[in-house]
């Protein structure tokens, strides 16, 4: 096991890495809990959770990230009597870790929580860095707190029971990782992609570590997001507008949103057209989509929606080299240019 501290501002948060559900025990002795999962997880895993601690069950998929779910897990955390030192822990994705992490830092105004993460996704990145929260009117993440998690334990062991799509889906976040800040990282997924996707426990520890470290170095830096942190953000401000309109996982839109970032740093002759290939040669190593297939007006049109803008103006993540990321604050009207000179390469 591997641990990795995160020093941030809320909270002293200790990340597991390698971990597994059954010691989870180890970590709660003599507290009041609650777990929260979903279905899914509740079938496959739910007689490995600690005995005699209540379970609140949700369903399944970012339909049920919303603000009716949260209702029904208050008045669950009322019939047990939660109080404010009950410790509330999500087993799960990154779902179920935004709802809950959300539900447990607002209820009673806080209460501590811990997260048994068992998504690739949620190992890199829901479920470490403390940003909780549910989805309002069709976007992503409206309605949200930053609260960082005392414990997060990935239990690699557990991806094993993914889905192959959900599983190929989580390696976005960790080349995002690589190509923001770790050159190694990157270069490591290119060399290890067939035995990364065979489920190599060492080569999969070795990838969600250096993730988390990346993650965790910005986050201790930057906790709130004005400023370092917004370079966790390479390729979101697309994915999140392809997720809204064309329903895809948000590990495939952060992918396909990579690459048009990567492009649009090309365009600006920041990056050459090299590296944006070999961004995008990654990516289809492991079965990642690289096309958009989506009108890139539509596209445009629902990026002006992004929570992240200040007015006119919005700040894009973009390459300078891989390894190496930069924040540029550009108008809307720049950016829709940019965009419509793209619209060729899709």
């Amino acid at each position: 096991m591997k641990l990795l501290e995160v020093k941030a501002e809320s909270r002293l948060s200790k990340i597991l890495i390698g971990e597994r559900l059954d010691n989870l025990i180890d970590y709660i002795v003599d507290r009041k809990c609650i777990i929260i999962t979903d279905s899914l997880v509740n079938k496959l895993y739910g007689k490995n959770f600690p005995a005699g601690i209540p379970v609140i069950e949700i369903g399944l998929g970012e339909k049920n990230k919303t603000l009716q779910t949260l209702q029904t897990i208050f008045d669950s955390f009322i019939w047990n009597e939660a109080d404010r030192s009950t410790l509330i822990i999500a087993i799960g994705g990154g779902i179920v870790c935004d709802v809950a992490g959300f539900a447990a830092s607002v209820f009673m105004r806080g209460m501590p929580f811990g997260f048994v993460s068992t998504t690739l996704l949620s190992q890199v990145d829901a479920s470490v860095g403390g940003k909780n929260g549910v989805n309002f009117s069709g976007y992503k993440n409206m309605i949200g707190v930053f609260n960082q998690p005392e414990f997060v334990i990935c239990d690699v062991e557990m991806l094993r029971t993914l889905e192959e799509r959900q599983f190929k889906s989580g390696f976005s976040e960790i080349i995002k990782a690589g190509a923001i800040k770790n050159p190694g990282l990157f270069y490591f997924c290119e060399e290890n992609a067939e035995r990364a996707l065979k489920l190599d426990q060492d080569i999969l520890t070795h990838m969600v570590y250096e993730s988390v470290l990346v993650k965790a170095t910005v986050v201790e830096a930057d906790e709130k997001e004005k400023g370092e942190r917004r370079l966790l953000n390479f390729g979101h401000t697309f994915a999140h507008a392809l997720e809204k309109t064309t329903g895809i996982l948000h590990g495939e839109a952060v992918s396909i949103g990579m690459i048009i970032a990567a492009m649009v740093s090309e365009k600006m002759e920041m990056i050459s057209e090299n590296e944006t290939n070999r961004l995008r040669k990654i990516l289809q190593a492991y079965g990642l989509p690289v096309e958009p297939n989506i009108d890139i007006v539509k596209l445009f049109s629902a990026m002006q929606k992004d929570k992240k803008r200040e007015g006119d103006f919005i700040h894009l993540v973009l390459l300078e080299s891989i390894g190496k990321a930069v924040t540029r604050k550009i108008s809307y009207k720049q950016l829709e240019q940019i965009t419509n000179d793209l619209r060729s390469y899709f």
